[in-house]
C-alpha cells in the first residue's frame, strides 16, 4: 500500500491493457481515473487534477505526445508514458515534450509499480522543497552549494570546470528525471545540434571521474542509452 492515496489518470484506448493497469493500481491502494482518448485525457487532467498520469501514445483521436504538450501548458503533474513505441526517437520526442518517464510495452506489473514508487518519492521531495528555493543540494555524500558555487564530496571540495558545474547543477535541479541529450545541449550550450553530442559525452565523462567512486558503475549519474542522463537520488 502507498503511504499517500495518490490519484492516477490511466489514458489507454485498449480495454485489456486499461483493465490490467486499473487492477494493478487497485491492488496497491491507488485511486484511479481512466480515459480512452486524448481529448478525454486532457479534460480529466484539467478538471480532476490527478497526481500522476499514465499515458499511452497511440490514441484514436490524437498522438499522446500532443496530450503531453497540452498538459504541460498548465501543469507539471508527472506523466509516465506506456507505449509500444520502443525506438529511441519516440522516447526522446515524448521526454522532450515533457514526459517524466517512459515504459515500453510489454511491461510487467512489477516494473510499472516500481516506476510509480519512484515518481511518488519525487512528488514527496517536491512537496518538501516547495517552500523557499533551497540554496544547497544534498544527495548522499554529494553537496552542491548553489549560492557559493561550490561542490563537495564526502566533505572534500571538488574542483569542477564551469561546464562540469553547469551540467551538475542542471541534473541536480531535475533529480530523478531523465534529461534528453537535446534538452541538456539546449540548456547548457544553447544549442541542440547533434554535432555537440560528442562534447556533452566528454564533459559528462570528466564529471563522472570527479564525483563517482567507480565511473564505469556510476552511483549518481545514470545513462539512458540513446536518450540522455538522469541524476539518481541516493
Amino acid at each position: 500500500m502507498s503511504d499517500k492515496s495518490y490519484t492516477i489518470l490511466v489514458v489507454e484506448d485498449d480495454p485489456a491493457v486499461r483493465n490490467l493497469v486499473s487492477t494493478a493500481l487497485e491492488s496497491r491502494g491507488y485511486q484511479h481515473l481512466t480515459a480512452a482518448t486524448g481529448n478525454a485525457a486532457i479534460a480529466s487532467a484539467a478538471t480532476s487534477d490527478p497526481d500522476i498520469v499514465l499515458l499511452d501514445l497511440g490514441l484514436p483521436d490524437m498522438d499522446g505526445v500532443d496530450v503531453i504538450r497540452r498538459i504541460r501548458t498548465w501543469s507539471t503533474m508527472p506523466i509516465i508514458v506506456l507505449s509500444a513505441r520502443a525506438e529511441d526517437a519516440d522516447k526522446i520526442e515524448a521526454l522532450d515534450a515533457g514526459a517524466d518517464d517512459y515504459l515500453s510495452k510489454p511491461f510487467s506489473v512489477g516494473e510499472l509499480l516500481a516506476r510509480l514508487r519512484t515518481t511518488e518519492r519525487h512528488l514527496g521531495y517536491m512537496a518538501e522543497d516547495a517552500a523557499p528555493q533551497q540554496s544547497t543540494f544534498v544527495n548522499g555524500d554529494l553537496v552542491v552549494d548553489f549560492a557559493a558555487g561550490t561542490v563537495a564530496l564526502e566533505g572534500r571540495e571538488l574542483h569542477l570546470t564551469p561546464m562540469e558545474y553547469k551540467l551538475l547543477c542542471l541534473l541536480a535541479h531535475n533529480i530523478d528525471r531523465v534529461l534528453t541529450h537535446q534538452y541538456i545541449l539546449h540548456e547548457v550550450w544553447g544549442t541542440s545540434q547533434d554535432g555537440d553530442l560528442a562534447s556533452l559525452r566528454v564533459f559528462m565523462g570528466t564529471l563522472r571521474k570527479k564525483i563517482e567512486e567507480n565511473p564505469s558503475r556510476p552511483r549518481y549519474i545514470q545513462t539512458h542509452v540513446g536518450v540522455g542522463y538522469r541524476m539518481v537520488r541516493v
